[in-house]
């Protein structure tokens, strides 16, 4: 049975499937090396997208997993951040659409936009407060995410 899209009425099956996490005979590095990589990328203030992009096109480890490491772990350790990289990313957004919406107050469909993407922060919000990486009494406010954003 193949899930529904959440708001387009869409049907159909996601992009394909990754191969199986293997390591690999020509990846030089070994797993400390690779983990000192991720802490001191970490501490430039790279994201950890921006890490695995960094690792696999100027290092040659294709997949960190394979390795038995994951960078969000890694860089935990070095850098404690607000709120996860993924809910970050939405938080921006948000605040770019709300900075158009203040100029452009008749537009519909980014008003329409808007309501999903807050409503998509609010559930992932719980998600991590649930799992202990946002405070328990976590609330999204658009005045918040403005200074987040900052």
């Amino acid at each position: 049975m193949i899930m529904a899209r959440r708001y387009s009425r869409k049907h159909g099956k996601h992009g394909s499937t990754k191969p199986p996490k293997r390591r690999h005979q020509w990846v030089v590095y070994e797993r400390e090396e690779v983990e000192e990589l991720i802490k001191k990328l970490a501490k430039d203030g790279k994201t950890d997208a921006e890490i695995g992009l960094i690792l696999r096109d100027q290092y040659g480890v294709p997949n960190v997993r394979a390795i038995g490491l994951r960078v969000s772990r890694s860089t935990s350790a070095v850098v404690k951040k607000e709120v996860p990289d993924d809910i970050y990313s939405l938080i921006e957004k948000a605040v770019e659409l709300h900075a158009h919406m203040n100029q452009h107050h008749g537009d519909a469909k980014a008003k329409h936009g808007l309501e999903l993407l807050e409503s998509k922060i609010r559930r992932l919000g719980k998600y991590y407060a649930r799992k202990g990486k946002l405070p328990k009494n976590w609330k999204y406010s658009i005045e918040a995410a403005k200074l987040l954003v900052k």
